[in-house]
């Protein structure tokens, strides 16, 4: 019988905000991880970098600025960064757990390159800051050069960038012969790093980042997954959220999900985009469903228990 595929996409608090908090975070992440495992599942799992991301293209920045020497790194450059940074972590957590538990387990990172659209309305409407915060005079300058910079809550101006739909895997193959294997593979990593291809057919870094639970939803479309789990900070997603009539949903049809979207009952810059990218998984073919609810309820949620399920 073949095993059920399961696309995890881990939130950002299964990884923490820094060094220390990242190894303690990716060591609870990965019991529930093995424990998925031991159902007899193929797991893949993809994770956001927010925090990584910004980390490091705030220290290159910096190093910019202390030393003439050095030249500017590129977003996409900085997205692989933070794809090995989290990657190993969380590779070596679950090796470890899995080890723990006598289980001679196999585990991949895949540094992932994902391809946009050079023609996505997004490029012409960057909403995304990153790196360092620069002066009024700064942001001018690159303004000037062509960089686009917004104003970011009175502490200062960064740099904003597009958050282009995913189009394309580039690993796909890669990623298909690795859970073949009986491997876990995480993969897809802070959404992908974000590429185009030139008319020579190479594949060129884009300034953009792209949405995490979107690559996602791609990436467990295109292999065939049973499943999308996208983790959150909340059990089960809510209509009226935080209101008196405040309504906890365990089960979504994708027209249901839809009327709610048009109610804009979802925050924009939250559970909107996971919502949205829950839906193209579920209405991607028939029998799939993505579960939506907490890392530690992950094995409650796919065996009914718990969760927001959206369906077709």
């Amino acid at each position: 019988m073949e095993k059920k595929k399961v696309v995890i996409a881990l939130g950002g608090n299964a990884l923490g905000k820094d060094i220390e908090e990242q190894k303690e975070a990716v060591a609870k992440t990965a019991k529930v991880i093995v424990d998925l495992a031991q159902q007899g599942l193929d797991i893949i799992i993809t994770h956001g970098n927010g925090p990584q991301v910004g980390m490091i293209q705030k220290a290159m920045d910096n190093l910019i600025c202390e030393s003439e020497n050095y030249k500017q790194v590129p977003l996409p450059t900085s997205v692989a960064m933070s794809q090995g940074y989290i990657g190993i972590d969380l590779q070596n957590a679950i090796k470890y757990e899995l080890y723990a538990r006598g289980i001679d387990g196999k585990v991949s990172t895949i540094l992932s390159q994902v391809e946009v659209d050079p023609e996505d309305e997004a490029f012409q409407h960057p909403t995304k800051p990153i790196g360092r915060f620069m002066t009024k005079e700064e942001a001018e300058q690159s303004e000037a050069n062509g960089v686009h910079c917004m104003e970011d809550a009175g502490r200062g101006y960064r740099v904003v960038v597009a958050s282009p739909m995913p189009k394309r895997i580039r690993e796909l193959q890669t990623i298909k012969t690795l859970v073949g294997a009986g491997h876990i593979v995480i993969t897809c990593g802070g959404g992908g790093i974000p590429v185009i291809s030139d008319k020579d057919g190479r594949l060129v870094g884009v300034n953009a980042v792209i949405d995490k639970d979107n690559a996602s939803s791609l990436l467990a479309a295109q292999l065939d997954a049973d499943y999308l789990i996208i983790l959150t900070a909340v059990e089960k997603v809510a209509i009226n959220f935080g209101k008196e009539n405040q309504e906890w949903l365990s089960d979504l049809t994708v027209e249901q999900a839809e009327e709610y979207i048009a109610q804009e009952q979802f925050a924009k810059g939250s559970m909107l985009p996971k919502i949205e990218a829950a839906v193209r998984f579920a209405q991607s073919a028939p029998g799939r469903k993505t579960l939506i609810t907490l890392l530690e309820k992950a094995a409650q949620g796919i065996a009914g228990e718990t969760g927001t399920v959206i369906h077709s």
